[in-house]
């Protein structure tokens, strides 16, 4: 089981594209519905479920005032934690918390979230994938929202704007460049595959 964390970083927050992030997300059979209760599940400060609709959810996202905490569904019983921050310098962060996932459930979050992060029109800064957990997610804050230098560990898959992978690809040699086919990103992968 994984116990790790995706890390998604992107600018220009005058655009409320939640409605179209739920959807590219289903498609991958990751809902925000539960599938018994028909609502949004979030998450209050006592860690007490909030039954919600998917159009308050995405109101409150859009407002940008506060942390929000929710879950995506991939089964009835199986979830990812989500916390969207709105960063004060018209940027936001998503960490989608990958902890208690089977290996074909990250996969399917992680191929969510690149999907999700190549095809929406809000440009997307960065995506961290740690599957391990082995850095924190606020350790990529430096270099993926202030243009910063710092790079804590090699993560495991990386999909960022092409100056922010160059950075990240200097400070971590164990990772080589994917074509990506546009739009400023580049991938960055292991040299070598972690499961062989």
């Amino acid at each position: 089981m994984a116990d790790g964390f995706i890390q998604w970083y992107r600018e220009d927050v005058t655009t409320a594209v939640f409605a179209e992030q739920v959807e590219i997300f289903s498609e991958f059979g990751i809902r925000l519905i539960h599938p018994n209760k028909n609502a949004a599940v979030v998450l209050d400060i006592e860690g007490d479920d909030v039954p919600m609709s998917q159009e308050e959810l995405g109101r409150l996202i859009g407002r940008r005032f506060a942390t929000l905490t929710f879950n995506w569904w991939l089964t009835a019983d199986s979830n990812v934690i989500d916390t969207y921050e709105a960063v004060p310098v018209s940027r936001e962060t998503q960490t989608l918390w990958l902890d208690g996932l089977y290996p074909d459930e990250v996969q399917r979050v992680e191929s969510a979230v690149m999907a999700a992060a190549t095809r929406l029109p809000v440009p997307t800064r960065a995506v961290i994938v740690d599957r391990r957990g082995i850095s924190d997610p606020g350790d990529w804050d430096s270099i993926a929202l202030w243009d910063g230098t710092h790079v804590p560990t090699s993560p495991d898959h990386v999909l960022a704007l092409d100056s922010i992978a160059e950075r990240i690809r200097r400070a971590a040699p164990g990772l080589r460049k994917e074509d990506t086919g546009g739009r400023r990103l580049s991938r960055l992968v292991p040299l070598r595959d972690p499961a062989a």
